[in-house]
């Protein structure tokens, strides 16, 4: 059995098994909500040299975490509310307040904001956790697409981003925008509103899924490169060239 293949899990099973070898120089905390989506973004930080990916149910499992990810999710409102009936929510806006770096993809930047507004029943209303100045409108029409697009300059604790270009996705409801009142605590930072950073310069929200899937990023981010996807699928297809019979798996369909 090839355990260490490299494979994305499916959204909401979690390898708690992997962990980084040698000296661990970076914690990171992936809050695992009853609803997370597109769990395989986070695969290549289980082979980023010095770091260690946490899945996090509860706030002791963020105690000592060095950055802590809001990741996407099916039911934003719903699995914000999940992040407050576990007392999650207290524990994000202390690390934010300590100056530890958070990290909102799709439904985490949204939770990041001021508010959820659903006009049209599509996700629920709910109010944000307050550390972008941002609010969330969900609308009828679903963005779905791929994109490329560039960081601008950021500060504090996301500036090894600075400049870097990233190929991502979209894929959400909400429209998010500025929040009149609190310009001052943010700002964007990627073209179309993609991206935002608090004026701190520890709390980032994005758009864009496959972050962590971007060599650039990587590169970026750690000083170190990870298996793509398309190189886990090249090294499992020769493991099956290795190990199986001509045909076996030909004869498995029929």
């Amino acid at each position: 059995m090839w355990w260490q293949h490299g494979l994305p899990e499916e959204d909401g099973v979690f390898d708690d098994r992997s962990r980084s070898s040698g000296t661990v120089t970076r914690t990171v905390a992936v809050v695992a909500y009853p609803r997370i989506s597109n769990l395989d973004e986070f695969q290549a930080l289980k082979n980023v040299p010095g770091v260690r990916l946490v899945w996090a149910r509860a706030p002791a499992d963020v105690a000592g975490a060095d950055w802590i990810v809001l990741p996407g999710s099916k039911n934003t409102s719903g699995d914000l509310a999940w992040l407050r009936a576990q007392g999650l929510d207290r524990a994000v806006a202390a690390h934010a307040e300590r100056g530890g770096a958070v990290l909102g993809i799709c439904g985490g930047l949204q939770m990041l904001g001021e508010a959820l507004v659903d006009p049209h029943g599509i996700d629920g209303n709910a109010p944000g956790l307050g550390l972008l100045p941002l609010v969330t409108v969900f609308e009828r029409e679903k963005t779905v697409r791929h994109r490329t697009a560039g960081f601008g300059e950021l500060t504090g604790s996301w500036s090894p981003l600075s400049g870097v270009a990233v190929a991502g996705y979209e894929i959400h409801h909400g429209q998010t925008a500025e929040h009149p009142q609190l310009a001052h605590d943010g700002r964007a930072v990627m073209p179309d509103a993609l991206a935002w950073q608090n004026a701190r310069g520890n709390v980032l929200g994005i758009y864009l899924h496959g972050l962590f899937e971007d060599p650039g990023a990587l590169h970026a981010l750690f000083g170190a490169s990870a298996p793509t996807l398309e190189s886990t699928f090249d090294g499992l297809a020769d493991f099956i060239d290795t190990h199986f019979d001509a045909g076996v798996l030909a004869g498995l369909i029929a």
